[in-house]
């Protein structure tokens, strides 16, 4: 288990610090990151790597010259928040645009996408690069919904070489992107790992037994089996790799074999040395092997192994020189470390501008709302927590109590300083998305931050608008999280919220009895996912013990527009 920390929630952050302080002569701390102590030249593409903390190397221990521009890090096994993102991506940003890297998992698309979104608004240019490399999470034919394992140190290493050697972002990105479609991965877990200050690991394998496929966050894996010698554990991580061989490969591969936090490396040297010779006997060619810990997982028992399927160009970035504090290859001449004083940007340098009148009056009620959700998601946060624990992790009503109720004192704070309706909202996303993490954090940032900007600063909160930003808030969360109705999450009550409330304004509706109607509309549609099965995220894997269960996110925004349709027709 873990023994070493203060307050659990601190964890992370705790972590982070003790990470910078260890290595100050070759990383700077940022908020939620770190940058390289020495960064590239002007115009040098930027590539930020980053996800939940609970990984290390993953993704602090990347930073260096040849690798990663920088990192940034989540609460452990919890995506970094978009305003997260967005700061460490400007701080490292040298004006040749930024490459943004992770693993593919909901809550990183979202912030990582909503991030992209901000920072190409303000004119630097973000391309995205979602690593997905685990066989086990899909086929070959879905590609699209694989989770980022330990090929995120393939796809990352040969980034930033080409980063490095000076490529454009446009060549970069396309390196990026043939490499991670060349990385497959698979893994085994022999125990399962236990977050700070919990009692018990997130899951457990049967004693005597082998997890097969399983995800770096406990995530389901495809069987149990009984426990083999290292030779055939060997046989069963390269088999559904070897499957995967593109037709006419010449055979060179980059391998990584990774521990999972509580593998020893002499456990792992004996696995290679029957996965070197079973490579050998399937006639591919090992270049620069790696063993050891790369993505771990707190301290989870088990291993990965990871196969890039290797040409030319990809070969000369794999071998090219690097030098992070967690990897090193070859030799990389020393760079000019940056002075403490000159402080790179990590938030857009801007202040509150007072809103009129009536847009102050506006964000005065969307403060007061806010607060009333905050202590209505807090009486219910035990009740959402039991309907997440269905299929997922648990913590959605945890998430939930935690984001409103930043958002509530980042828009009372707003309202305080003079702030239109438009940008206390818009920091009430930003706070939302900050604490409460996750993938429903993620959801509920860019649908408040979308609301907020279809609003104004300068004008009343009228109706229309109010109607308008809910649109706004809809098409965000559909573009950037990619669920539809009947995928069973919260896009399910979203939709029939925003398609009713736009019906009642648009015909004339007082707005408070138009909201009415869109709470009711929400609720029953929520309802109804308890007739459903999940398709994205954590939940997908065990979709059928959700069914007869609503889903927790549809619940939790019905709730809120409840509270929200209460309070309305009080006023």
């Amino acid at each position: 288990m873990t023994r070493l920390f203060d307050d659990p929630e601190e964890f992370a952050a705790t972590a982070l610090a003790g990470f910078c302080a260890a290595n100050r002569d070759r990383v700077r701390p940022v908020p939620h990151g770190a940058l390289r102590a020495a960064p590239g030249p002007r115009g040098k593409v930027a590539l930020l790597v980053g996800g939940g903390s609970g990984h290390y190397p993953a993704f602090l221990g990347y930073v260096g010259a040849g690798l990663a521009d920088a990192a940034v890090a989540g609460d452990v096994f919890a995506s970094p928040s978009t305003s997260a993102v967005a700061g460490v991506a400007r701080a490292a940003h040298r004006g040749g645009g930024v490459i943004l890297g992770f693993g593919n998992y909901a809550g990183d698309v979202l912030n990582f996408g909503a991030a992209a979104e901000r920072l190409r608004a303000e004119g630097i240019d973000a391309r995205i690069l979602a690593v997905t490399d685990d066989v086990a999470s899909a086929g070959p034919a879905e590609r699209a919904k694989r989770r980022g394992v330990a090929g995120d140190l393939l796809v990352f290493k040969i980034a930033g070489a080409a980063a490095e050697a000076g490529l454009d972002i446009d060549a970069v990105e396309a390196v990026a992107q043939r490499a991670n479609a060349a990385a497959v991965s698979f893994g085994v877990a022999f125990d399962g790992c236990t977050l700070p200050g919990q009692a018990a690991p997130l899951f457990r394998v049967a004693e005597g037994g082998v997890a097969l496929g399983l995800g770096i966050h406990g995530e389901p894996g495809i069987r149990e089996e009984p426990m083999k010698p290292a030779a055939e554990i060997a046989r069963m991580l390269l088999a559904p790799l070897l499957a995967e061989r593109p037709q006419g490969h010449a055979g060179r591969v980059a391998v990584v074999l990774n521990g999972l936090g509580r593998t020893k490396y002499e456990e792992l040297f004996v696995l290679w040395h029957h996965i070197a010779r079973q490579l050998e006997a399937e006639g591919l060619e090992v270049v620069d092997p790696e063993v050891g810990e790369f993505v771990t997982s707190l301290d989870m028992a088990g291993c990965s192994l990871s196969i890039l399927w290797l040409d030319a160009e990809l070969e000369a970035f794999w071998r090219a020189p690097a030098d992070a504090p967690a990897f090193r290859k070859g030799n990389v001449a020393p760079g000019e470390a940056v002075a403490e004083d000159a402080a790179p940007q990590v938030a857009p340098a801007q202040g509150i501008a007072p809103g009129s009148a009536e847009s102050q009056k506006a964000g005065a009620c969307i403060a007061g709302l806010l607060g009333r959700l905050a202590q209505a998601l807090a009486e219910a946060e035990e009740m959402l927590g039991q309907i997440d624990a269905r299929a997922g992790d648990g913590d959605h009503g945890q998430g939930m109590a935690r984001g409103s109720k930043a958002a509530a004192a980042a828009a009372a704070e707003a309202t305080r300083a003079g702030a239109g309706a438009a940008t206390v909202l818009g920091l009430a996303g930003d706070a939302w998305a900050d604490r409460a993490g996750g993938t429903s954090g993620a959801l509920w940032g860019v649908a408040l931050r979308g609301w907020g900007a279809a609003l104004t600063d300068a004008e009343p909160a009228s109706a229309a608008r109010v109607a308008e930003g809910a649109q706004a808030g809809l098409d965000a969360v559909l573009r950037l999280g990619g669920a539809r109705p009947g995928d069973k999450t919260l896009v399910d009550a979203f939709v029939p919220f925003v398609q009713t409330l736009r019906t009642a304004v648009e015909a004339g509706t007082p707005l408070a009895d138009a909201w009415q109607r869109a709470a009711d509309s929400a609720t029953q549609a929520a309802d109804a996912t308890a007739q459903l099965l999940p398709k994205l995220g954590r939940a997908r894997p065990l979709a059928e013990r959700s069914l007869g269960h609503p889903d927790a996110g549809a619940v939790s925004l019905a709730l809120c527009a409840r509270v929200v349709a209460e309070a309305l027709r009080e006023a």
